[in-house]
């Protein structure tokens, strides 16, 4: 018996930004049936001539404005009726970017773009809900075995906002003095000979994130394991 299947294949993408010790998510508001004027994860169909990557960074561009800093493939969805419309395969993915690096702009099927804290979300269009909570899983899992999320901070920083980033997400309190150390000994920090002043509390050392030694950890194999208090 001679099968003609009618599937399509869809991108979507949860990206993180971080702000103001809050995690964050880009959501769009929906243009058009189904799910008008419904919030969603920016996505669509995977166009004929271009790679999956191709398509989600085409997606997030058109609909929001934001190009990819750190963008890694997730998951796929493909339960039957997920899309009302036809049978549709999402190839899922989840990015992690700086907000106050992008202007927000909503276009093509989009009729509005906004961050919400990852406390604060409306419901979902679609199973956009189900694959939020396991990119947030992802990234959560992530941080405790493999330093991530530089993406997140300023290109300069106190040390003391990388541990902010990391209990945010973590929901869970660090061993502060063990995380430094640890962090430190890998190198991938390079200390800067500027000083943050805050409004209340000591002066603290600025430092930068050293991509280059990142890579080459990364290449060789590290080891990294958070103890929490």
């Amino acid at each position: 018996m001679k099968v003609f299947p009618n599937i399509k294949v869809a991108v979507d993408a949860v990206v993180f930004g971080y702000k103001a010790k809050e995690l964050s998510v880009l959501l769009i508001k929906r243009g058009v049936q189904p799910y008008k004027d419904s919030w969603a994860l920016p996505g669509g169909l995977v166009l004929e001539n271009e790679s999956l990557e191709q398509a989600v960074e085409r997606e997030l561009q058109e609909e929001t404005g934001v190009t990819i800093d750190y963008l890694e493939q997730l998951y796929s969805f493909g339960k039957p009726g997920r899309d009302p419309r036809n049978r549709v395969i999402s190839i899922t993915y989840f990015g992690l970017v700086s907000p106050n690096h992008f202007k927000l702009q909503a276009d093509t099927d989009a009729a509005d773009v906004k961050w919400f804290s990852i406390n604060e979300l409306p419901d979902l269009a679609f199973d956009h809900d189900k694959i939020l909570n396991m990119a947030k899983s992802r990234l959560q899992s992530k941080l405790t075995y493999q330093p991530i999320g530089f993406e997140l901070l300023n290109t300069e920083f106190p040390f003391s906002d990388l541990e902010h980033l990391y209990q945010t997400i973590l929901n869970q309190k660090i061993d502060r003095r063990n995380f430094r150390k640890k962090i430190l000994s890998f190198e991938i920090l390079t200390e800067t000979d500027k000083i943050y002043k805050p409004e209340s509390g000591r002066p603290a050392k600025l430092f930068r994130f050293n991509q280059q030694k990142y890579k080459e950890l990364q290449e060789n194999g590290f080891h990294f394991e958070i103890k929490f208090a």
